[in-house]
């Protein structure tokens, strides 16, 4: 991983009460998949995860990895729609904590504190699911070198070898599209890079379409560009309910960095600055 541990706690381990007072009540902290205007953030979320289970083809019979588990969701509804054994890697301390409280089945759910790259598996699993890990992958200077396809493919050559051919994929990332013209508007991306997530980068879709070759085949995907903004505009709803608290708890700096960087992702999708999309791979 280009993020190092460090980097991944700035992002992710501020405090787990925190983000609950804001995320679904099952800590999904990626995109939500509104196939129904009508839904809940909670019910979008459900439906996310339901997406990607059924692209990495899973079933009770399957086992899964889940690359970058974050607060454990994707695990804890693979036990629930029906699954062997989940395995998930994450690289945040406070992140793991969490993941350990849910009290989920050990024999069904398992949580490991791993640099994928480090990683290696007791057995092959029957599928795969990552969920916005890639941009952790390649750092912007790295980027700039011409080495974002080749670190994206080494991430994907390697994921495959934990695999069986013609085993399945559901894979989420978030994407870097437009550049904004504004100083006001580079600022405020630069911001939520720097300092909400340092070490890290979107990958662009035609970077990810390149690199995903020679182990993976793209069968499906669906652009979620619109449903980002949703998730993001109820994550700031949400955050802004408990404004007085949270100032009062973990004081001023941590709200106004929060809400400039969930006001920049709003206007971003709107903007087309920033994209999201599931990809279902087939591998090779």
């Amino acid at each position: 991983m280009t993020s190092t541990q460090a980097e991944i706690d700035v992002s992710y381990s501020v405090s787990n009460e925190f983000f609950k007072l804001w995320l679904d009540g099952n800590m999904h902290y990626t995109c939500a998949a509104w196939d129904d205007p009508n839904w809940t953030l909670e019910q979008a979320q459900e439906h996310k995860l339901r997406v990607l289970y059924d692209f990495a083809e899973l079933d009770e019979t399957k086992t899964v990895l889940d690359i970058g588990c974050g607060w454990g969701s994707a695990i804890d509804c693979c036990t629930r729609f029906g699954i062997k054994r989940a395995d998930g890697i994450t690289l945040s301390t406070g992140q793991l904590e969490f993941c350990h409280q849910r009290g989920l089945d050990p024999e069904k759910a398992r949580f490991i504190l791993c640099d994928y790259a480090l990683y290696e598996p007791e057995e092959k699993y029957d599928g795969l699911i990552s969920i916005e890990m890639i941009d952790h992958l390649c750092s912007p200077a790295q980027a700039r070198d011409g080495l974002a396809i080749q670190l994206y493919r080494e991430y994907f050559n390697k994921l495959a070898e934990w695999v069986e051919p013609g085993a399945a994929f559901g894979f989420q990332a978030i994407l870097r599209n437009k550049i904004p013209r504004s100083r006001k508007d580079l600022k405020a991306l630069a911001f939520t890079a720097d300092v909400i997530f340092p070490g890290g980068l979107n990958p662009r879709i035609e970077e990810l379409v390149q690199a995903i070759s020679p182990k993976w085949e793209l069968e499906e995907l669906i652009m979620r560009r619109k449903d980002y903004g949703k998730t993001t505009g109820e994550w700031l709803r949400r955050m802004r309910m408990h404004e007085d608290f949270i100032r009062k708890t973990w004081g001023d700096q941590l709200f106004d960095d929060y809400e400039y960087y969930l006001d920049t992702c709003v206007k971003g999708f709107a903007a087309h600055w920033s994209g999201d999309v599931q990809m279902k791979l087939r591998r090779i």
